[in-house]
């Protein structure tokens, strides 16, 4: 009993020592919080990293929040961050930089950062917090509209679709417009992956922490040959220093069709058909097929992350699934991505590690848009769309119900891609540092187009097998020399660089399957024994490079960058593989001379110019050799006379002819630029002027030569030139980060002016026509002193007595020919902007972003080959665009004219989020759970434009013989109007 009793007394102390203890360990603190100014900022987050506690400063910056020795605090505020750690102190003064001093923001400029106030070129910058908000599919959607210079236009509203990504206008002619990806350093190849839309769509948006933008030739001649079209530099999440962040973020989109056309309804059509003079064929129906065909989509989006760091290594770790809806039946995009990232560092730094792994397999699901959006517009709205419950199954002019056309017709695409790098370096000697970065992108897709055989209509199935795939490897090899003479510093990099493609692909059709219940993929051995084919493709291209860059730093006010690049691709002639390509920038940072430094409003204002040549290899494989056909048909070109038999021998005949001086093409541009901020950094923004030029244009031409014998050859036209000049201009302001509401607004425009110069070709055709009458026939392209894309066409001046079209004869010949067409206005838009706003109240924000374009035209080929009055005649819908003449003829033909051109210019608001941040304190779990976020986005909530179509943004993604369209609307996969309800924890 007297054990115990002393048991207890000892205890007592024990535990009031353990309290004392404590309380010592875990004091009060207290501290404020000032800008550079000593202003008090309110609302900063003050977090505990090791116990997770909190605290916000007040309107006078103060805060109170419990800690011990050797704890690090983290201030936040608008996505900048700041650490101290805890020493014996109770009080701590912290001076906090606002996020608006942005100007020693590090950005990428290929192979290696600078600080954003050290870049000399063009660059433009895009951090994950300002990307768009919702249901993006891929890199260009996180884009649009936030850099000036770049014009991002999707080509139709399919999930996942292409975009016409134009970095300072289009400056080749049979290359593109798609600028070079690098993603962590590994340069992606543009080829072919297999798959019908977006190749970018292997990589989750939620992976990405940055976009930087390479816009001119000094910023972009590092990567040489590849980068005339511009430079994309995409950097994945790395983890931060602190205990491990997990998020779980979760969408749900709900997507309907944007803009209906103005179609007849039916009562509407009886009396449209009967005026016309038409044969109406009414059976009874009123079936609205724009609703039938569409459908609301709903998509779901689940991503998982969670990063960490110590002293020594970093971790980022991902999963994530996105299952993307189209508002047409059968059109979805599916995609499971994860993606590992880690760095270690060993020999106090000296030696690092970086490993980089993506893995991604989409599944796309894809409709027959074309012959669904003409059937939805033009079929007849007498006829039911169901009969007795089920699909009507035959009308009275024997077509297809569309309802039962999308269950036999399938367009299926799987494709699985792995891209991984590895970027060890190690530090020689002080300031010298070897970098070797290895890495390989390996994909490989099968696509399966088939229509089931079916008895009424009849259908006899077919079934078309592709099969790709698409290795790239990369090995490159860098060192970078760092050092300082006095007030001098120097940052000098060389290397060396090889990248291997190889592409395969094969394909086999066939057709007459048997109608049993069995789709034609699972029974091809039952397929018809003719018209079956095969086809295979080969192709294996190489670039090797040698390439350097010279960075000098006086004071850091005036700077200087040289670099060079020579590259040799095996796509070139053996005269001419290698090209050279050269650039210089130079900067002063003038704010920071002694004769601005009392000009208080002034906080940053810099001088830029620069001059360099980028190269363009986009073109196909081996067009420089000579290219064989087989012909086992007996045509004049595949027989041999070697006797006079008459029965000649058959076999191979010369299609292509080779060119071993086939050069690159080059774009040489001039870029001067101003940065500023003003208003303690308040007040922000750029303004450029450059002047691009392209020449050694190449195309693949017809020979002229009587004695030439092939067809074609690739050739650089002589002395045709691509020239683009504009302006750019990029505003910010943010208002006082102090105060309880806050707020920035800003946008960007760009004015360019896109000309084609001596062109020995009085038209080179980048869009014809499709549809009955008209199919072939030239609508715009390549014109002499003219825009690319510039129309060209007759000009329409109104309806003859008889109903007929009436054309200007610009020629006064007498007679209308195609020597009257004139030119009638571009594709390319003149102007391009966009506009944002983003507000926060205590927990709330808001975001809004606008964008718009002006100057072009729009060719409505839509209603060109749907809308007329012959087709009303016929009992086919239309708009009253086919009635806008009450006296024309219903024989009068739909010549490709100005009655069909459009202005293209609109306004759009593209993206609207509205955000709660929810405390988890409240709940109980503040613990565990660091924010609860709670979104709701809008996208493509309106447009304002007088374009008749379902939107003006026509992009369609087609080409004409290789050379790229623009601006002709070509039944469109319409666009969606969506809202986007996300949520997002984090741990």
């Amino acid at each position: 009993m007297q054990k115990k009793r002393m048991k207890r007394i000892y205890l007592v102390p024990t535990v009031l020592m353990s309290c004392v203890s404590f309380t010592y360990a875990q004091q009060q603190i207290s501290g404020t919080v000032q800008d550079e100014k000593s202003n008090p900022v309110h609302h900063v987050r003050v977090v505990n990293i090791q116990n997770q506690t909190t605290a916000i400063t007040d309107s006078l910056g103060n805060f109170i929040i419990n800690a011990e020795k050797g704890n690090i605090l983290e201030f936040s505020l608008d996505n900048h961050t700041q650490r101290i750690t805890v020493d014996n102190r109770t009080n701590y003064p912290v001076t906090l930089k606002s996020k608006i001093s942005e100007i020693e923001e590090v950005v990428m400029i290929g192979y290696g950062s600078q600080k954003k106030s050290d870049v000399t070129g063009a660059v433009g910058s895009v951090k994950s917090e300002d990307f768009n908000k919702g249901m993006v599919a891929n890199v260009g959607q996180l884009l649009q509209g936030k850099v000036a210079g770049v014009n991002v236009a999707n080509v139709s509203g399919e999930p996942g679709a292409n975009q016409n990504i134009i970095i300072r206008g289009v400056g080749s002619l049979r290359s593109g417009t798609t600028p070079l990806y690098v993603i962590d350093g590994f340069v992606i190849d543009n080829s072919n992956t297999g798959t019908a839309n977006n190749p970018m769509n292997f990589i989750n948006p939620d992976d990405i922490e940055s976009l930087d933008i390479l816009k001119d030739a000094s910023a972009a001649a590092i990567y040489g040959a590849r980068g005339a079209n511009g430079v994309i530099i995409i950097t994945t999440k790395k983890g931060k220093k602190g205990r491990t962040q997990m998020n779980l973020s979760s969408n749900l989109t709900i997507s309907n069709l944007a803009n209906k056309m103005n179609v007849f309804g039916a009562d509407e059509f009886r009396r449209q058909v009967t005026a016309a003079g038409g044969k109406l064929d009414d059976m009874g129906g009123n079936t609205d097929w724009q609703d039938e065909l569409t459908r609301t989509a709903v998509s779901k989006n689940v991503n998982f992350s969670a990063a960490g760091a110590t002293d020594t290594s970093n971790y980022y770790a991902a999963l994530g699934y996105e299952d993307q809806e189209g508002i047409l039946h059968n059109s979805n995009l599916k995609r499971y991505s994860g993606r590992i990232n880690v760095s270690q560092k060993a020999f106090n730094g000296r030696v690092n590690i970086h490993f980089n792994l993506n893995g991604t397999r989409t599944e796309n699901n894809r409709p027959n848009s074309t012959d669904v959006v003409s059937n939805m517009l033009t079929w007849n709205p007498t006829y039911p769309s169901y009969t007795d419950g089920a699909p009507t199954t035959v009308f009275n002019n024997g077509a297809f119900n569309p309802l039962i056309r999308r269950e036999i017709y399938k367009d299926f695409t799987t494709n699985n891609r792995i891209l991984a790098n590895i970027s060890p370096s190690v530090e020689i000697i002080k300031g010298l540092t070897y970098k070797l970065n290895l890495g390989v992108d390996y994909s490989t897709a099968e696509r399966v187009i088939q229509n089931i055989p079916h008895a009424i209509p009849l259908e006899i199935g077919t079934l078309n097998l592709s099969n790709y795939s698409n290795n790239n490897t990369l090995l490159e090899n860098t060192l970078t020399y760092k050092f300082k003479i006095n007030s001098h510093d120097f940052n000098v990099m060389a290397g060396h660089s090889y990248q291997k493609l190889m592409l395969t692909s094969r394909g086999w059709y066939y057709q007459n399957f048997p109608i049993n219940g069995i789709e034609p993929q699972y029974q091809i051995p039952a397929a018809g024994a003719t018209n079956q084919t095969t086809s295979v493709i080969a192709n294996k291209n190489e670039l090797q490079s040698w390439f350097g860059r010279i960075n000098y730093d006086f004071q850091d006010k005036y700077l200087l960058t040289a670099t060079l690049r020579a590259d040799g691709s095996s796509k070139f002639g053996a005269n001419n593989k290698y090209g050279i390509f050269p650039s210089v920038a130079a900067g002063w940072n003038i704010s920071k001379e002694t004769f601005l430094s009392d000009v208080e409003p002034i906080n940053n204002l810099k001088l830029r110019a620069s001059w360099g040549k980028t190269g363009n290899q986009e073109i196909p494989g081996k067009v420089t050799k000579k290219s064989y056909q087989a012909d086992a048909s007996g045509t004049a070109q595949a027989t041999y006379p070697l006797n006079d038999s008459g029965n000649y021998p058959i076999g191979v005949y010369l299609v292509r002819a080779d060119n071993p001086d086939l050069q690159w093409e080059v774009t040489t541009q001039t870029n001067i630029g101003l940065d500023f901020g003003i208003l303690n950094n308040r007040l922000t923004g750029t303004v450029d002027f450059f002047r691009k030029i392209s020449d050694n244009i190449i195309s693949v031409i017809n020979t002229v030569d009587p004695i030439e014998p092939a067809p074609t050859m690739w050739k650089n036209i002589p002395n045709m030139q691509i020239n683009n000049t504009g302006w750019e201009i990029s505003l910010n302001y943010n208002s006082n980060p102090n105060k309880a509401f806050t707020y920035s607004i800003g946008g960007n425009a760009s004015l360019i002016k896109n000309e084609v110069k001596n062109s020995p070709y009085k038209v080179i055709s980048t869009g014809e026509a499709q549809g009955p009458g008209t199919t072939n026939a030239v609508i715009n392209g390549y014109i002499n002193n003219e825009p690319i894309g510039t129309f060209y066409v007759r000009e329409f001046v109104g309806l003859s007595e008889n109903g007929t079209n009436i054309f200007r004869d610009v020629n006064g010949d007498g007679i209308i020919t195609d020597n009257d067409r004139v030119a009638a206005g571009s594709a390319l838009p003149d102007f391009t902007y966009n506009l944002y706003l983003k507000a926060a109240y205590k927990n709330f924000d808001l975001g809004l972003n606008f964008n718009g374009v002006a100057g072009n035209m729009i060719y409505n080929n839509t209603a060109s080959t749907l809308f007329s009055r012959g087709r009303l005649g016929l009992s086919h819908n239309t708009t009253d665009a086919a009635t806008q003449f009450p006296n024309e003829s219903v024989n009068n033909t739909n010549v490709i004219s100005t009655r069909y051109l459009e202005k293209g210019d609109f306004f759009r608001l593209n993206n609207a989020t509205l955000g709660y941040n929810l405390n988890p304190k409240i709940l109980g779990i503040g613990e565990h759970i660091r924010n609860i976020r709670f979104s709701v986005t809008a996208q493509n909530l309106f447009v304002i434009t007088k374009y008749s179509g379902f939107d003006p943004e026509i992009n369609t993604g087609l080409s004409q013989g290789g050379i790229q369209s623009f601006g002709i609307d070509y039944v469109t996969y319409p666009k969606a109007r969506s809202f986007v309800f996300g949520v997002n924890v984090a741990f």
